[in-house]
């Protein structure tokens, strides 16, 4: 290097220099994670001869998907200590704010909303709220004004389902700090939540008025993400809808197009895993919760996903169902709407399969 060189041109190189390291380490990673096909191939080994062969194939991949959002389950608390306070009542509902010890640190709260009318065991839901939204507000109706819910947890026990609603975390800030500790542990807030769900299911399996062999879960939008995420490791889930949240993986989480939101380009770092497309794309997931039934909710118009490429996913879903000959349980509900609750044909569904 020349030392006369003026200063502003020897920034310009550095400038420069560096510049063409991040373009091409971004052009590598992207490369690397698009070979997500190659990977597949060795790493999934499914038979489909039949349903029970297809669950033995699929059973290592399982197991890692845990290992993958994080396994909480050991040292968690032996007792429930349960504490109820109202919530709501009226002529046909009656709910309650519901916590359980977790660990001798931390409890999980939710709400738990039963029909008045009880003739006969409830089959059980699991409502899980998104990103920035609450139990009550949103999943309840108290003060979701744009109606992205529907109230869909008030509605699905007026016709005749016991409810949970679960509090989890929200926000990108907290999210982040909290995953960020987790991650130190070689886990993730994905894991830690999912913990308490199973655990809820654990304590609600105990009640008289929950029929524990008929529990669905329907979550919208990071309530989605939290359905496609629990169905794979809980088996005693027999029915799931993910509304606003399925997605073509590879390219939500690292391709950049004006046509819907990419990860890589928000500071929503805790929808960061390792290994996640290692092994794990939606379709795969799904193949995890197969036979069980499952429909999608996507919105033409929801900026979270560009629906060609949900649609795209969706196939590649269907055909561990089809290979199955059990096509009929998997359903793509699409509207034209955005990131909403279909409530109507959601109901229809776990009506039929619940």
């Amino acid at each position: 290097m020349n030392r006369d060189m003026k200063e502003g041109l020897i920034q310009r190189r550095i400038d420069d220099r560096q510049r063409l390291q991040r373009r091409e380490t971004e052009d590598f990673l992207r490369s690397e994670i698009e070979k997500y096909p190659e990977r597949q191939k060795k790493i999934w080994r499914r038979d489909y001869s039949s349903a029970e062969n297809y669950l033995s194939s699929v059973e290592p991949n399982r197991k890692r998907w845990l290992e993958t959002v994080g396994d909480f389950s050991k040292g968690a608390s032996e007792d429930f200590a349960v504490e109820e306070e109202p919530f709501l009542e009226d002529k046909k509902v009656i709910a309650k704010r519901v916590s359980i010890k977790l660990f001798s640190q931390l409890k999980g709260r939710a709400i738990l909303g039963l029909p008045k009318s009880r003739n006969n065991l409830f089959p059980l839901i699991i409502c899980q709220h998104g990103h920035t939204s609450s139990p009550d507000g949103d999943v309840f109706g108290l003060i979701d004004k744009a109606n992205y819910y529907d109230a869909y947890g008030y509605k699905l026990v007026k016709e005749g389902f016991a409810v949970l609603a679960p509090l989890n975390i929200t926000m990108t800030e907290p999210m982040a700090r909290f995953n960020r500790m987790a991650l130190l542990l070689g886990k993730s807030l994905f894991g830690l939540e999912i913990f308490k769900i199973r655990r809820f299911i654990d304590y609600l399996s105990t009640l008289k008025e929950i029929d524990k062999n008929r529990i669905g879960m329907w979550g919208l939008s990071k309530g989605g993400t939290y359905t496609l995420f629990t169905l794979p490791v809980e088996k005693r889930i027999k029915v799931g809808i993910i509304s606003a949240f399925f997605n073509h993986r590879i390219k939500k989480m690292a391709i950049e197009d004006p046509r819907y939101s990419c990860y890589l380009a928000t500071d929503e770092e805790h929808m960061f895993l390792p290994n996640w497309l290692k092994e794990f794309t939606d379709s795969d997931l799904v193949s995890l919760i197969c036979p069980r039934p499952l429909m999608i909710q996507t919105g033409k118009a929801d900026g979270v996903s560009w629906w060609p490429f949900v649609l795209e996913e969706f196939k590649n879903s269907r055909e561990h169902y089809k290979k199955l000959k059990i096509e009929d349980r998997i359903k793509m509900c699409l509207h034209n709407n955005g990131h909403e609750i279909r409530f109507e044909e959601g109901l229809k569904f776990l009506k039929c399969w619940l």
